[in-house]
């Protein structure tokens, strides 16, 4: 195209290129809204006030100061060299203007076009396999906790499983983040918003470890309970709907409702905790049921080609 300064396009285009597809789209729109701010800035400065390094120095500050208010501090490279050619040549005419001009689109054109080539393929199938992962250490602490009730274990694992299984989630969900800001696709918030619901579901088996440590004697009740939560534990899937679950939960509550009142106050107390594990166990499930719930069509369509695909 005989466009002076050409290298610089190649620059532009090592600047624009970031880690998502959206935010290389994002920053190659503010470029382009700031190429014309700088162009407006160099010609007041460098034809009101001269073209020396101290004018130079005066257009960056305000460029600085614009990118600051605007939140597009990631612009000022660009338009710091693009200061430097209007300050080395004094042009401002209209076929040098489109020179520069030409020279960020076609540095912002080739960044979105490499970005573009980024395959998700891997990345989903990898967010896919993160969740049955959840799906099964989640599995492993209601055991834990199951057996805890029925004297089979000390629970002494469970605290520190959860924790992990925590900083897991934290890790998965920058990961769903980055798929999000790097897709196209309408789905793209349904594995930020599985993710969250299991960190969530982490909270309440938090709680109800606390309730379960509580306790000094297992009431004879614990046995149903401990029943109960490993029943739950093979409903720990992606669309399991826990409707079912919920009211069984509901039915287990009118039974103790309905059971002789403690004979002694530590009984009271065990029981008390006891009813309260339930409860736990009921806002465990309540999550799961909300997820299912705010499921759109679209998000369906995207569980079923994960089934179909075997993934």
């Amino acid at each position: 195209l005989g466009l002076q300064y050409q290298i610089f396009a190649g620059t532009i285009t090592l600047l624009t290129i970031l880690t998502t597809k959206w935010e290389t789209i994002r920053l190659s729109f503010y470029r382009v809204i700031t190429f014309f701010i700088g162009v407006l800035v160099c010609w007041l400065v460098f034809n009101h006030l001269g073209g020396g390094w101290l004018e130079y120095g005066l257009f960056v500050f305000i460029m600085v100061v614009i990118n600051e208010i605007m939140g597009w501090s990631a612009t000022l490279s660009v338009n710091a060299v693009i200061g430097t050619h209007f300050l080395v040549t004094q042009n401002f005419t209209i076929e040098f203007l489109i020179n520069e001009l030409l020279l960020v689109v076609i540095g912002i054109v080739i960044a979105i076009i490499l970005n573009l080539i980024h395959i998700n393929n891997a990345h989903e199938s990898g967010i896919i396999k993160s969740m049955r992962h959840v799906e099964h250490q989640m599995k492993q602490i209601l055991q834990e906790l199951a057996h805890y009730l029925q004297r089979k274990s000390d629970g002494d694992r469970v605290w520190e499983d959860i924790i992990r299984l925590e900083k897991e989630l934290d890790e998965y969900l920058e990961l769903a983040y980055e798929y999000q800001h790097n897709t196209f696709q309408s789905h793209q918030e349904y594995y930020i918003n599985y993710f969250e619901m299991r960190m969530k579901q982490c909270g309440a088996l938090h709680n109800l470890h606390a309730e379960m440590r509580r306790m000094r004697e297992m009431p004879k009740q614990a046995e149903i309970v401990a029943e109960f939560i490993l029943d739950i534990t093979e409903y720990v899937t992606e669309m399991n709907d826990p409707k079912k679950q919920i009211g069984e939960l509901e039915e287990i509550l009118e039974t103790l409702r309905n059971e002789p009142l403690p004979e002694s106050h530590e009984e009271f107390e065990n029981r008390a905790e006891l009813y309260h594990v339930l409860l736990d166990m009921e806002e465990f499930l309540l999550y799961k049921k909300r997820f299912v719930e705010e499921i759109d069509e679209t998000q369906f369509r995207v569980y079923w080609e994960q089934e179909i695909s075997g993934k």
